[in-house]
């Protein structure tokens, strides 16, 4: 074990499989450029340059070859370094390669990953970075992944190069320099459909008062508000949903059902998406557990303003959770400078 940014970590997983497994294959536009995705490809473009492939700007392009692969028995991995454009491969995706396993009884696997990076910050504004794994999870036939630290994304990106399945690997741009423990090794396998309780109330006998049910980056921002929280006595438990589909309702419901109070947190918008599908789960499985409705943090129905000052108000965080927390508790809320800083933004470059 030795600690790896996020960002590491995703590279050496793209290694360790393509030194093992020859019909790995890399595409995507930028795979072979020298920054190489934020790095995440220099080391597999430099060892592999046959299997590493350069494409065109054309995201459809793109996951037609990649889907055209796994037909023929390769394990594709499409680079989208900008998430948002996937809109533009939505037929090969959603009404291709999402269906003809089902189509085919079966008898036909798509062993492709699209690693979707989310962007934020920076002023990249409504077209770079919207975080759509809610539109993705809707669709049957695909599963759809979104670790929140260096370990889970090195772990689930082995197992979603190795699943049968066409898997949507949500990558967040912030998360890229956060730094874990991870193996050395191409490890044991995550499992692609549970989600983790990486944070257990922590006063001794005592239940925690709340659950915080977090994906992706606001596994992050749960995890500092839990801190805070923690100082006025509030024990919190943090469940990451590091698997979005198939989704893990029984960690989250044993969560929910030892404390009672539910914050879903998530990076999409609020309207439609993951955490009204996770509050429903919880309302029809907890109903007679809960002691106050579940309460969700997500974006506004509105799109990602340029300004850095209306993107600051635009993004819950650490402050809204805990506001949020104290609130579901019956305590008030506290002023924005008593509680804390903000996360560090995405500075560049584009």
């Amino acid at each position: 074990m030795r600690t790896l940014k996020f960002k590491e970590a995703i590279a050496e997983a793209l290694l360790q499989t393509m030194e093992r497994d020859e019909k790995v294959i890399v595409l995507g536009e930028g795979v072979t450029d020298s920054s190489g995705i934020f790095g995440t490809t220099l080391s597999v473009a430099s060892k592999f340059p046959d299997r590493v492939l350069e494409m065109p700007l054309s995201e459809a392009l793109i996951t037609g070859c990649g889907t055209g692969m796994a037909l023929a028995g390769l394990r594709p991995v499409m680079v989208h370094a900008r998430n948002d454009f996937l809109y533009l491969a939505m037929d090969q995706i959603c009404n291709h390669a999402a269906l003809w396993s089902e189509m085919h009884g079966g008898g036909i696997k798509i062993p492709w990953i699209i690693r979707a990076i989310v962007g934020r910050g920076w002023g990249n504004a409504a077209q770079h970075s919207q975080c759509l794994h809610s539109l993705f999870a809707h669709i049957p036939g695909l599963k759809v992944v979104a670790p929140s630290d260096a370990k889970r994304a090195k772990g689930l990106l082995i197992a979603a190069i190795e699943d049968n399945s066409p898997v949507i690997f949500i990558e967040h741009r912030s998360l890229y320099e956060r730094e874990d423990l991870v193996p050395d090794s191409c490890f044991p396998l995550l499992p692609l459909h549970e989600a983790f309780l990486c944070r257990q109330g922590k006063s001794a006998g005592v239940v925690a008062h709340i659950s915080l049910i977090a994906v992706s980056f606001m596994v992050t921002e749960a995890l500092r508000a839990a801190e805070i929280l923690e100082e006025m006595g509030i024990d919190s438990e943090v469940v990451d949903v590091s698997s979005l589909k198939p989704l893990d309702a029984n960690t989250i419901c044993r969560s929910v059902r030892r404390t009672g109070r539910a914050i879903v947190l998530d990076t999409g918008w609020k309207s439609f998406g993951v955490s009204a599908e996770i509050s429903a789960i919880i309302s029809e499985n907890c109903f007679g557990d809960l002691k106050k409705p579940v309460v969700r943090l997500a974006l506004p129905d509105a799109h990602v303003p340029c300004s850095p000052t209306l993107e600051r108000g635009y993004y819950p965080g650490v402050r809204d959770i805990v506001n949020t927390a104290l609130v579901l508790l019956g305590r008030k809320k506290m002023a924005p400078k008593e509680i804390g800083t903000l996360a560090p933004q995405f500075a560049g470059p584009f």
